[in-house]
This record gives C-alpha cells, structure tokens and sequence, in this order.
C-alpha cells in the first residue's frame, strides 16, 4: 500500500488591529534589495520569511535563489550565510527556503526548507 503525502502551505500572518483613522509616515528605507528581482548579492527574489537580530541585522529567507542572505545595517549587498548552491536536497544547498531564525542558544540558523521538506 502507497501513502502520498501532501504538504500544504498555510498563511503565517496575524491580521492586527488598525484603527479606521490610522495615520502612516509617508516615507520609508529599504534594508535589504531594491535591484530589481536577481541573484547577485544586491537583489533578491521572492524574498518570503525573515528574522532581524539583536545588532538590527535582517536575515531573509530568499525564496527563488534557493539562499538565506543577511544584511547588515547600511550595507549595500548581502552575504550568504545558508544554501546559494542552486536548488537541491544537499546540506549545502536548500530548495526554496520560506522562513528562518536564529537560535541564539546553539548559535544557529533554523531553517524551514519548503521544498525538501525538512527544517
């Protein structure tokens, strides 16, 4: 007997609580990105989860470019820190990553590889 396994992906968003007479600053700065969609180091594609550490670093899960790249406060480009090696199942290369963190315990980066699946 043959069990398929389907993995769904479920919306991990939390819908706050804005007032209707809610006023925005009308400017902002962009951390991470802003060439355009690529993989060089200043670009990203399909950007999904990221984590911003204690010292303001962004860590981001870069979706397309199979990669977890961190930005470091004023930087102009990312480093890789995780996969960048195309897509694959390999422990160095990561298959459209969704979402990461750091466990400041172990020192380490946990990430959820959606398309392996694993963590």
């Amino acid at each position: 007997m043959e069990l398929a396994l389907l993995f769904l992906r479920a919306p991990s968003y939390i819908i706050p609580n804005i007032p209707v007479d809610a006023r925005w600053a009308q400017n902002g700065t962009t951390v991470a990105g802003g060439h355009g969609w690529g993989n060089a180091n200043n670009q990203l594609n399909n950007p999904n989860g990221l984590f911003v550490d204690d010292d303001q670093t962004v860590v981001i899960a870069d979706w397309l470019n199979h990669r977890i790249i961190q930005w470091k406060v004023g930087d102009t480009s990312g480093q890789v820190v995780a996969g960048g090696n195309g897509p694959g199942n390999r422990l160095d290369q990561l298959n459209q990553p969704t979402d990461v963190l750091i466990d400041k315990e172990t020192d380490s980066l946990i990430i959820c590889d959606w398309g392996n699946p694993r963590v």
